[in-house]
């Protein structure tokens, strides 16, 4: 029982080969053109994303610069307020006399403030002296 193989058979054989080689070197390079092609729509896809929050937090802050600038105004303008107040000089000066040992009367008379600011100034110093 001799069993021979035909001459052709190792040529059938490698050419099939070859040729399934081929088909999947087609079959991979398109899966491989359609995965490039989907990457190359999501990098424009994120790079448009991306531009858009870029331009809306360049907005923001220059919204945020804008309200810190306003805060930073209004503050001085408080403070400014609050050191021309004709009222707080003669609550200071009522303090300041209180330190001195004024009454009540005197602190009407001489801060032109009403007999309960008076009083409220007055023991508010107290307290503070205890």
């Amino acid at each position: 029982m001799s069993f021979t193989i035909p001459s052709w058979l190792p040529w059938g054989l490698t050419a099939a080969a070859i040729t399934l080689v081929l088909v999947q070197c087609v079959i991979h390079g398109r899966r491989i053109r359609a995965l490039q092609a989907s990457v190359k729509q999501r990098c424009d896809t994120l790079g448009r994303e991306l531009h858009a929050t870029t331009s809306g937090s360049l907005g923001v802050g220059q919204r945020l610069v804008a309200c810190e600038r306003q805060i930073h105004e209004l503050k001085n303008t408080l403070e400014e307020m609050r050191q021309n107040d004709p009222l707080r000089i003669s609550y200071d000066e009522a303090a300041r006399l209180v330190d001195l040992g004024a009454d009540i009367d005197d602190l009407m008379n001489t801060c032109g403030i009403s007999r309960p600011e008076a009083e409220l100034v007055s023991a508010l110093k107290r307290r503070q002296a205890a």
